[in-house]
């Protein structure tokens, strides 16, 4: 078992990952305020974009492979290297996804009155 450390960017936050624990686990241990929600890889709250280091994520069925590279779900993420992780980013699919639902929710069927 080898130990990672894991840096927060912005946030003065580090604290040390086994490789053979989750990033969210050691987060929640050491009372660090990392959102998450599913804790099975899906929902992509935990999601935090890797500015520096290597992790392995399996499970993380949220992230498409080359989101994989990218991003971190850090309810099934393990350290690989020390980490650079920016939390609260989230692959560009959710990014999209999120506008494409705010514009649906703007056309609600009534024309616009052009007086």
């Amino acid at each position: 078992m080898t130990e990672y450390t894991v840096e927060f960017v912005g946030t003065g936050e580090t604290i040390e990952v086994a490789d053979t624990e989750t990033i969210l686990s050691c987060c929640i241990d050491e009372g660090i305020a990392q959102e998450y929600s599913c804790r099975v890889g899906m929902c992509l709250a935990c999601s935090a974009a890797i500015v520096e280091g290597e992790v392995t994520q399996p499970a993380a069925r949220g992230l498409t492979d080359e989101e994989a590279e990218e991003f971190a779900l850090t309810c099934m993420a393990r350290p690989q290297s020390d980490l650079k992780l920016d939390r609260g980013k989230y692959p560009p699919s959710i990014e999209d996804d999120a506008a494409t639902e705010a514009g649906d929710s703007d056309s609600d069927g009534i024309a616009a009155d052009d007086d």
